[in-house]
């Protein structure tokens, strides 16, 4: 029996978005990530009716990573969606809950729970914004009407997502993500229009052609727009390294191939969840100050000025390394520990496992050559490689973060880091799914039909 069984019976009325009852092709994928990505772009300019115009984005700086859209119904972004996660990862990965997510019973008691949990988490992130001041209404007749405008947009991200995952290509996380970051860096960069109460252009580039006309070049406006840059190199670098196992097939003579591992094992996850856990802990910050207990610190107009909350603020200047470097030290230990925290329960959690692939590679009925095929020998060698790529990959995800969001990247250093890693799977995922198309014979070897 499932040690979550006992909430079943909440979970299992909420709506569910079905498989498909059939292998979607290529196309059909497409198309489905496109309907998905133009919903999304409509909802974040659907701004909140009896939203006071004094607001403040508390989140300004983790805006990108949550893929949000401040003032709109997409305020919360996947933050609540991303919470949940964290949530679930600690239970099952500290064997609070005991659940086999091999199997589909209690796969499908883990996906259920964390949906549950995510809409909570909507409705308590909402009504924190509100009813703390980050989200004023324009008069205290507004104030159910905001909550329950974020809690609409909130659940309409949650079945986005799910939409995505089944029947298009990745995930809606990874989508709204990448689509976000990537509207910020071509507005940030290329926009020629005059920011408000000014008639120099907004965008980087013309600001900086607009200084070589005017005879005064700025060149400190082309930082950002070289960090962006740089990061994106570094991860597209990052994420070509691997440790390659060699293999071979016991029935085939002569037959070899290589299991990849990838350096960032833990793909982009563990930057997410530990970007969500700080956006919380501003939360919790505004909450118990509000209830006069500023245990985590204090905020002034939506920003931390002291306590733990003001440590693990984003900087997101390069400046503070000389105004506040204890400040970016402390920050900088605890994100990159975070990360590599994470890393290792998305490891556990999401399959990949040493005890698993050695499964997988095993039932495979392939070989390291020189070594005997069985469960055992395969995990003896998979445990010299994945812990060690797992804490080192997780700790470079979450010192590049770090770094980039020092830099003022445009999009936010973390946002440009997560954007590449999204891309660069989407990438890989529709070119295989094209190769399928193209070759139905490998589809059925694949055992993907």
């Amino acid at each position: 029996m499932s040690a979550l069984d006992s909430i079943k019976p909440f979970y299992s009325i909420l709506p569910q978005v079905t498989n498909p009852e059939r292998k979607l092709g290529f196309k059909d994928k497409l198309k489905w990530t496109g309907i998905i990505l133009v919903l999304y772009f409509i909802l974040t300019e659907v701004s909140l009716y009896g939203l006071s115009p004094t607001a403040i984005d508390q989140f300004a700086q983790l805006r990108s990573v949550m893929a949000g859209s401040f003032g709109s119904i997409l305020t919360l972004g996947i933050g609540p969606i991303v919470t949940a996660s964290i949530v679930m990862q600690l239970l099952v990965g500290g064997k609070l809950i005991d659940l086999d997510l091999s199997t589909q019973e209690d796969k499908a008691a883990f996906q259920g729970t964390q949906k549950l949990l995510a809409i909570i988490f909507t409705l308590f992130e909402g009504a924190v914004l509100v009813l703390t001041g980050s989200l004023p209404p324009i008069s205290g007749d507004y104030t159910l009407i905001l909550i329950i405008q974020m809690v609409l947009g909130g659940i309409i991200i949650i079945y986005l997502d799910e939409v995505v995952s089944k029947w298009g290509f990745g995930s809606g996380i990874g989508l709204f993500i990448a689509a976000g970051v990537s509207q910020q860096i071509l507005v940030g960069a290329l926009n020629f229009l005059p920011a408000t109460g000014s008639s120099v252009p907004a965008g980087r580039i013309p600001n900086f052609i607009y200084s070589l006309m005017t005879g005064q070049p700025q060149f400190n406006l082309l930082i950002p727009v070289i960090a962006t840059i740089v990061v994106f190199l570094v991860v597209v670098y990052a994420e070509c390294m691997r440790v390659e196992i060699p293999l071979s097939y016991g029935g085939v003579k002569g037959a070899r191939s290589k299991y990849p591992l990838k350096f960032v094992y833990a793909s982009n996850m563990p930057v997410i969840l530990t970007s969500a856990l700080l956006l919380n802990v501003q939360l919790f910050a505004g909450l118990f100050q509000s209830a006069g207990f500023p245990i985590l610190g204090e905020v002034s107009q939506g920003q931390a000025i002291s306590g733990i909350a003001y440590y693990l603020t984003t900087p997101s200047n390069i400046s503070i390394l000389v105004t506040d470097p204890l400040k970016v030290l402390i920050y900088g230990i605890v994100f990159i520990g975070l990360s590599i925290l994470f890393a290792l329960l998305w490891v556990e959690i999401s399959g990949i496992g040493p005890d698993k692939v050695a499964n997988q590679l095993s039932n495979m009925g392939v070989q390291v050559p020189g070594f005997r095929s069985s469960k055992v020998q395969f995990k003896r060698i998979l445990n010299k490689y994945i812990p060690t790529i797992t804490v080192l990959g997780g700790a470079f995800v979450g010192l590049l973060a770090f770094a980039a969001d020092l830099t003022g990247a445009l999009g936010g250093g973390t946002g440009v880091l997560l954007t590449v890693g999204v891309v660069y799977k989407l990438y890989e995922e529709i070119a295989k799914e094209q190769l399928m198309d193209v070759n139905p014979m490998l589809r059925r070897f694949l055992g993907d039909e």
